[in-house]
């Protein structure tokens, strides 16, 4: 029978690493970034060079012979290519309660999360057309992993990196869903929660009836249907912003 204790020990559901923990002999822990149902991402540094990264670690029990990491991994590697994905460095090992764990090390990316960013505006949404530009940024970022044969999975503003320059937005996405290859059906979901983060950015439900008919003609009610029928890949969603024409 399994030992309990070590059974107990290997369902962990927090880390709680204070700032100033070294891992791996090479990096320093600075604090963390957030959690989610695999695990806890920190912002750590190189120690040496002082360059900081970012650092997931795995829940053991969430990562059974290490084939969420490894798979997480290799997606974010075949998208280094897409400007709106976190570059992923390299895979490292340290022990936890005598549990080994798996960490993955990446970019550390300056920004905000969409929600917060949201929440400082009034009202908490954006004006029409930085509404647009937001929408603009995630399609063209979603056209090159869609590109690519991948997709996000689980996208709203809790996952989205905000970095404001000038009239456009630089965007990370973070925590892809990562079990499988692609099918329409994944592309598809990506393209409608598009919309809905855009949806809400500008007001959501309160605001909607008010909106010019160019703004309804996106979120078309928010029907998936019709959301489909008229944007059948990301790229189409992003043509349609820059062709459309406002009254």
């Amino acid at each position: 029978m399994p030992n309990p204790l070590i059974q107990k020990r290997k369902n962990i559901d927090t880390f709680n690493l204070e700032p100033g923990r070294i891992l791996a002999k090479k990096y320093q822990v600075v604090s963390r970034l957030g959690s989610g149902w695999e695990g806890e991402v920190y912002k750590i540094r190189e120690i040496g060079t002082n360059i900081e990264r970012a650092a997931k670690l795995f829940f053991p029990h969430r990562n059974i012979k290490n084939k969420a990491s490894d798979a997480y991994a290799r997606k974010l590697h075949r998208l280094r290519e897409c400007p709106i994905v976190i570059q992923y460095h390299t895979r490292e090992t340290i022990t936890y309660c005598s549990v080994p764990l798996t960490v993955l090390i990446s970019e550390y990316v300056e920004g905000e999360l969409l929600s917060d960013y949201l929440a400082r505006f009034p009202g908490k949404r954006l004006h029409l057309f930085q509404g647009i530009h937001l929408l603009h940024a995630l399609a063209a970022g979603l056209e090159c992993i869609h590109h690519l044969g991948e997709y996000h999975g689980d996208l709203h503003s809790d996952n989205i990196i905000v970095r404001r320059l000038g009239l456009s937005y630089e965007l990370k996405l973070m925590d892809f869903f990562h079990w499988n290859r692609a099918r329409k059906e994944n592309m598809n979901d990506d393209i409608c929660d598009l919309v809905r983060i855009f949806y809400d950015a500008i007001g959501g439900r309160a605001r909607y009836s008010r909106q010019p008919k160019e703004i309804k003609s996106i979120c078309c009610g928010l029907k998936r249907s019709l959301i489909l029928k008229k944007f059948r890949t990301a790229g189409a969603l992003r043509v349609h912003l820059e062709t459309q024409a406002w009254s």
